[in-house]
């Protein structure tokens, strides 16, 4: 397998996964941030030009939450997506809440920074952003209660969206709300396998440099 993939990006989601299911993978890295998303021989890959994108023989698959949740499938023994049809849900709900709530208002800010053409920008716009990711945040930490996973009583997909999440809007200045979400989130970023993901593309990177 091979996967494209970019630091600070959602790819790094799909490199965390294939660290905990101990798959063997090849790391594509193209600098998005030096327009490299843009070049023909990115675009044959993935003509919307976005990562990450995972190569596995001859099947082509992009978007963050497809990957891991492919990889799951792929590597049942890693309790990604757990076997029980609820628990399964479960942590497709939560990917799908990161995808669509948690996460949007970090991308919010981002675009309205540097991402978006300036015509484009709203400017005051992050005070709304950060009332946003509160409030997403919160709804995370009621579901969390006093259990060190999401889903179950194991880590799962569901804990990678949501600490990427969390880790996003951390990075753009917007505080948790909670110190029971940044005892979550800071536990997850040390597992070994999230060490491992964050290696590689900080390996890939220097290698470019």
């Amino acid at each position: 397998m091979k996967l494209y993939g970019c630091h600070n990006t959602r790819s790094f989601r799909a490199v965390w996964a294939l660290e905990e299911c101990g798959a063997a993978y090849d790391y594509a890295f193209v600098n998005l941030f030096k327009g490299e998303g843009r070049k023909p021989e990115f675009l044959a890959v993935n003509p919307g030009g976005k990562l990450p994108v995972l190569v596995d023989g001859d099947f082509t698959l992009t978007e963050s939450g497809a990957i891991v949740a492919y990889l799951a499938d792929k590597f049942p023994e890693s309790g990604l997506l757990p076997a029980v049809p609820t628990l399964r849900a479960d942590v497709l709900r939560w990917m799908f809440f990161t995808v669509g709530e948690l996460e949007q208002p970090s991308w919010t800010i981002a675009k309205h920074r540097f991402a978006l053409p300036k015509e484009h920008r709203v400017a005051g716009i992050e005070p709304t952003a950060g009332w946003e990711f509160e409030a997403a945040a919160r709804l995370v930490d009621r579901a969390l209660g006093e259990r060190a996973c999401l889903v179950g009583d194991r880590f799962t997909a569901a804990d990678i969206f949501v600490t990427h999440g969390l880790a996003w809007g951390a990075s753009n200045r917007l505080p948790l709300p909670t110190p029971r979400l940044e005892a979550y989130l800071k536990a997850n970023l040390a597992r070994a396998a999230a060490r491992r993901a964050s290696a590689r593309e900080k390996a890939a990177v220097e290698a470019a440099t």
